[in-house]
């Protein structure tokens, strides 16, 4: 798979402070992409650069193939944190500027307000100033300039900041649909539900440095554990715990169950779970038997705590 976006060996810093240490990263076409990091990590330096609101001090990065360059902006769809609307000024005559500034003309870039407009239920806002709106229904409009002219890299810090439950979900949804269509998205949030949900690829910076890219199944198969959780009704728990701390690492755990159930956490360690479960069904009933998989938050706290 080729790729939308390399970043080779980037170094950026604010005069003593190294904000990117020799960075590289790679995001595939028609990927979402999780940029994961600490406050503080180096994630929105990078962001910058690829907008090219600042520039790196060493390294390149290419966009589809090509030295990043200015006009490279029109393909590049970027929604900050922080949002850049202008309070005073009308929706709809914001969002024609804004289009126009990414190369649109007026007439397509109208069409495609009328679409999103009528998409989102928000026809009657196009002559209120953004100051009239609420944190959220601003976000609606700076995510409807973030992806008015159909960019082919899709940037977005935090896109959920600000959006109840329902709107987030709406928001969710059309960044997937996004996707599908052929939109690369790169995804930079503090919501680790959100990446295990719709990230395929994920790169985790910490202090200025990047200590994990790859895909995600692949990155949450480097930190499997072997273990299992497992419930088991049982007469005979003291047989089964000599059984099973003769082979395997045992503690207690708990998770929600509608049995009265044994709820045990075993650590295979060189043994397959096939050895397991037949020490198990010969002394009960087994009502749960999962590996534990870690999650994204689990890696994320795993490798910056270490």
């Amino acid at each position: 798979m080729s790729n939308i976006l390399e970043v080779q060996n980037v170094v950026k810093q604010y005069g003593d402070y190294t904000a990117l240490n020799n960075v590289s990263l790679q995001v595939p076409k028609g990927s979402i992409y999780g940029l994961l990091g600490p406050n503080g990590a180096g994630k929105t330096s990078l962001i910058r650069i690829i907008n090219q609101i600042t520039m790196p001090d060493s390294g390149v990065v290419l966009l589809d193939g090509e030295k990043l360059k200015p006009e490279h902006v029109q393909y590049i769809g970027y929604m900050p944190e922080e949002r850049g609307l202008y309070k005073t000024m009308k929706v709809g005559e914001q969002c024609l500027y804004l289009a126009q500034l990414k190369g649109m003309p007026e007439a397509e870039a109208k069409k495609q307000l009328k679409y999103w407009f009528e998409k989102f239920e928000i026809q009657g806002w196009w002559d209120k100033k953004i100051q009239e709106l609420s944190k959220g229904m601003a976000q609606k409009i700076q995510f409807i300039v973030t992806v008015l002219h159909n960019p082919k890299l899709l940037i977005l810090d935090e896109p959920f900041s600000g959006f109840d439950p329902v709107n987030a979900n709406l928001i969710k949804d059309e960044i997937i649909e996004l996707n599908k269509k052929g939109t690369s998205v790169i995804f930079s949030t503090h919501r680790m539900e959100s990446v295990e949900e719709m990230c395929d690829y994920i790169a985790l910076i910490h202090k200025s440095n990047k200590l994990i890219e790859g895909k995600l199944e692949d990155v949450k198969r480097q930190f499997r554990s072997n273990t299992f959780q497992i419930g088991i009704l049982t007469n005979n728990i003291e047989g089964l715990m000599v059984q099973l701390t003769q082979k395997f690492t045992i503690s207690q755990t708990n998770f929600k169950s509608l049995n009265d159930d044994l709820k045990l956490e075993v650590h295979l360690g060189q043994s397959n779970s096939n050895e397991l479960l037949t020490i198990l069904t010969q002394f009960g009933q087994v009502t749960h038997f999962v590996e534990k998989i870690p999650s994204v938050n689990d890696i994320f706290i795993q490798t910056v705590s270490q």
